[in-house]
């Protein structure tokens, strides 16, 4: 590969090519992945050449299928990787980060991707790989320090802008997020991954209506993405409508843009699984929808990629009444203690009592859902996802106290409801039920 550092990718960053026709395949993967475009498959196309970066990009998608048959798909491509020789020091530190997160070592691949943006902050692709993992573990400083860190040196990359967003969002700086979703959609209206963060922004500031009207007015973009970016998009319009109460549209949303793009991913599952379980918590009949949404979540038992995803399997699981739930449970328990060092406390500490408490939730045993949700609710950032995602949890908590109906219970209750309605004040589902528990504690209505 002695001609190899006159290639370079779409980002500027260099690359030791075997194949000069690879440079197609490589930006595609980069572009695509940074735009959350399907395109990214494309690097795929290419799996033969024996370059480094392309056999490291191959793992990468790989391992995002985030399933129990991952990492063995990806490791003969990360032994190629590593195996090849020319790579520049870039390309090796990326395939180190990989190699780390297939070895299930996920402290050390957040640290080299950190490393990675001080020495190549155009490399947007890993930047972005680390905030997935950040996002994943609950680091959401993390998140943030990433893609500031490359702004200086790409600004003008309107997905960098769509990042620090994001960040910004988890870490409650929602001025500063939205001030950056706006660039990126400026830079570029097809930008999705900013108007999921904006949508975050309007969402937890309780701007219902004006969230639901801004995510639909740029839905229009949301082609040729990957199946997570299309539903997941979709998943926060359906928020919207569950909390103004436009309960039919919602359903036609989940019908339409959520469950069914493609069916065996796991974000397109969890996707599902949360939505149905909002459905129900706010007292909306979905039918038979659990059934379809089982049959692929049955294949999932001995997953354990992400305590996460194992959650929403579960109660999935549970609520469609399979015994597959209890199988999933035992596994959990049994898993835990083994996980990877970097991942075992969340496993054990949070993942656990929060399945305790989902499972005996699905199943009407509310003293033992308040118990186990109880126990991990303080510390559930650390299994990952959004704010938006985990109050899923925090809603089936909410629904164990009323469900139980004690007065100590329904004081609790109140106390979550009146703080959540202060801050969504639009909210006709939060006024329902607020209306419902003060009813319950003897307590006048209210009209705010």
């Amino acid at each position: 590969m002695s001609s190899a550092t006159r290639f370079t990718d779409s980002l500027g960053n260099p690359l030791s090519l075997a194949d000069p026709t690879s440079v197609g395949a490589v930006n595609a993967f980069v572009e695509g992945f940074i735009s959350c475009e399907a395109r990214a498959v494309d690097v795929l196309a290419a799996e033969n050449d024996p370059s480094p970066i392309v056999q490291a990009y191959c793992a990468t998608l790989h391992l995002f299928a985030e399933s129990r048959d991952a990492v063995a798909n990806a490791r003969p491509f990360i032994l190629r990787a590593q195996a090849a020789a020319g790579a520049t020091l870039r390309e090796q530190r990326y395939i180190a980060a990989i190699a780390a997160w297939a070895d299930g070592d996920i402290a050390r691949a957040i640290a080299l991707h950190h490393e990675q943006v001080r020495e190549h902050p155009r490399d947007l692709a890993s930047l972005k790989l680390g905030q997935y993992h950040c996002f994943n573990t609950g680091d959401c400083p993390g998140m943030l320090r990433l893609a500031l860190a490359a702004l200086p040196a790409a600004g003008e990359v309107p997905y960098l802008h769509g990042m620090a967003a994001f960040g910004y969002e988890q870490c409650h700086l929602m001025r500063e997020a939205e001030a950056s979703a706006r660039q990126a959609i400026s830079m570029e209206r097809k930008e999705p991954w900013a108007h999921h963060a904006l949508g975050h922004v309007m969402l937890t500031e309780g701007r219902l209506s004006e969230g639901l009207a801004f995510m639909c007015s740029v839905s229009d973009t949301w082609v040729g993405l990957n199946s997570f970016m299309v539903t997941h998009n979709w998943w926060h319009v359906a928020l919207f409508l569950i909390d103004l109460g436009r309960d039919e549209e919602a359903l036609e949303i989940y019908d339409r843009q959520v469950w069914g793009v493609v069916k065996a991913y796991s974000q397109d599952q969890i996707g599902a699984v949360s939505l149905l379980a909002r459905f129900e918590l706010a007292g909306i009949d979905v039918g038979n929808r659990w059934l379809d949404l089982a049959e692929h979540l049955a294949l999932r038992l001995d997953d354990h990629v992400l305590p996460f995803l194992d959650l929403q399997y579960l109660y999935g699981l549970a609520r469609a009444g399979r015994p597959e739930a209890d199988r999933l449970m035992r596994n959990i328990e049994a898993f835990a203690p083994k996980a990877p060092p970097s991942t075992r406390d969340a496993w054990q500490r949070v993942c656990v009592p929060a399945a305790h408490g989902l499972h005996a939730h699905a199943r009407g045993d509310f003293d033992s859902a308040i118990e186990g949700l109880g126990m991990a609710l303080p510390r559930l950032i650390e299994i990952g996802g959004s704010h938006a995602q985990r109050d899923l949890f925090e809603q089936v908590y909410l629904d164990a106290l009323i469900r139980r109906g004690t007065e100590a219970t329904l004081t609790g209750a109140q106390g979550i409801l009146q703080r959540q309605v202060n801050g969504q004040p639009e909210s006709k589902r939060l006024r329902r039920q607020t209306e419902a528990v003060y009813a319950r504690l003897g307590l006048p209505g209210f009209d705010r």
